[in-house]
């Protein structure tokens, strides 16, 4: 795909990017698709998705308290349960803000490693790294579910085949997990400001009419995923059949905000051409 080379005008050192459909054939790639890199926000849709694997598995519901008084495994996945950004404190009622929370994933973990009895870092190895052959895929034991996995864009095409067509999980629960969780909730949007609807689902970002955003101005309203501070971002369209994987080693920032939008209207472009 002759989009994907717009990552050569990215003002980073090095970047690479692919795109692949639901029956994980990958459309193009471009750049050292076999580099790893650390993933930052990135690192929640994959421990959000070992979280549903517990739920299916019956360690955990997704109704079952967990974190802050009032909070839920529901809404540590879908950013409603109360705390703050990047502290183990209650900011809001749980329900009532989508307050982003770095804090909640971490809790998450927790629990899902007390539901358990592995580590999380294990768990989100066996549960989802190691079925979809994901090798150079890691969360450093103790590391932060929130942010610190590393990986590759090889092994993620792998991880957005399966969130287009799920093998891991039934696919009645990626479902749920791409349907927005408390719809009319407003809130910051890392990055790009104050969302009247900033509609999240279980781990997952989902686009809808948010403006302005991350993905491209002809992504459609169903377009989920994440992107991460360490210049990383996954979306899965849902109407185009595809999804995306960029990964870059410079921060997030105007840079981003600037070229990530129009590099997904070429590919998107390019996809339906």
């Amino acid at each position: 795909m002759q989009s994907l080379a717009m990552t050569e005008n990215w003002p980073v050192t090095n970047a690479a990017a692919a795109v692949v459909r639901a029956d994980g054939s990958v459309v193009g790639s471009y750049g050292p698709t076999a580099r790893r890199f650390p993933l930052a926000s990135v690192t929640k849709p994959l421990a959000a998705y070992a979280a549903l694997v517990a739920y299916e598995e019956g360690a955990v519901e997704l109704d079952e308290p967990a974190g802050p008084e009032g909070s839920t495994v529901r809404h540590l996945l879908a950013h409603t349960s109360g705390l703050a950004f990047d502290e183990h404190r209650v900011a809001n009622a749980p329900g009532t803000r989508r307050l982003y929370s770095n804090a909640g994933f971490e809790l998450l973990g927790e629990h899902i490693a007390k539901a358990t009895g592995i580590a999380f870092a294990d768990y989100l190895r066996e549960a989802v790294f190691e079925p979809l052959g994901m090798a150079s895929t890691a969360l450093p034991e103790g590391g932060s579910p929130a942010r610190d996995a590393v990986s590759t864009v090889d092994d993620l095409t792998r991880f957005a085949a399966e969130l287009q067509a799920p093998r891991l999980l039934d696919a009645r629960t990626v479902l749920e997990a791409m349907t927005v969780v408390h719809p009319g909730l407003s809130g910051v949007l890392p990055g790009y400001g104050f969302q009247k609807n900033n509609d999240w689902g279980l781990g997952v970002e989902i686009r809808n009419t948010k403006s302005p955003h991350w993905t491209g101005t002809s992504s459609s309203p169903r377009t989920f995923g994440h992107f991460g501070q360490s210049g990383t971002f996954l979306w899965v369209d849902p109407d185009a059949g595809a999804a995306c994987v960029a990964l870059a080693d410079r921060d997030f920032g105007p840079w981003a905000v600037e070229a990530w939008p129009p590099f997904t209207d070429a590919v998107l472009a390019e996809l339906s051409a």
